[in-house]
């Protein structure tokens, strides 16, 4: 009887272990597309800044791009950190970091404009583009995400946020080029080769 307790949590931790690593390879995962002319324009888009501006993506021609959906509260949170730092060794006037807040994914975004603007600046110095809190799946997909994650309007790939912290790296003609899960780090290879035109 013991012995077949000992096969059973033995058995147990296994099927735990396998489990356990495949969700930190999915959350390492980065998928990389060959660039193509989008059925919709990247440069069409627009969405209001974390001050309730409207931008405009049509002032990110001929930049490189990467969009991130934040949250505060969420184990990915300490990326704003390697955000922050790769903001800061780029050329701004080459590359662009925008974060959208959301809420999506375990009530970890709670807060209003004001809480999150506050919160970034007071805790991790950001100084890259925040926008307005969104949704980045179900009914109410903003109209970003919607581009971002379906291959009718990107031309390459239809994507899913699986979580807080899911990057997108769109190339200076406004193609879509790569999707990384959330525990691949800003400061990864791929996307400072990306962020230094390498």
């Amino acid at each position: 009887m013991r012995y077949f307790a000992e096969i059973t949590i033995i058995t147990s931790c296994v099927i735990a272990l396998v489990i356990a690593l495949s969700a930190w390879n999915m959350t390492e995962s980065v998928e990389t597309f060959t660039p193509q002319q989008p059925m919709e324009s990247f440069y069409d888009l627009e969405a209001l800044t974390i001050d309730g501006d409207t931008f405009s993506f049509n002032s990110l021609e001929g930049k490189r791009v990467l969009i991130v959906n934040t949250a505060s509260k969420c184990g990915f949170t300490g990326q704003y950190e390697g955000l922050e730092k790769l903001n800061q060794n780029t050329n701004s006037d080459d590359f662009v970091i925008l974060g959208f807040p959301c809420n999506n994914f375990g009530n970890q975004e709670p807060g209003s404009a004001d809480d999150i603007a506050s919160f970034c600046t007071k805790n991790f110095g950001v100084t890259f583009q925040m926008m307005d809190k969104v949704d980045v799946k179900g009914s109410k997909q903003h109209g970003v995400y919607q581009w971002l994650c379906d291959a009718e309007k990107n031309g390459v790939s239809d994507n899913k946020v699986m979580w807080n912290f899911h990057k997108f790296l769109i190339n200076e003609n406004g193609g879509l080029i790569s999707s990384l899960r959330s525990g691949v780090d800003p400061m990864d290879a791929t996307i400072l080769s990306f962020a230094n035109r390498k």
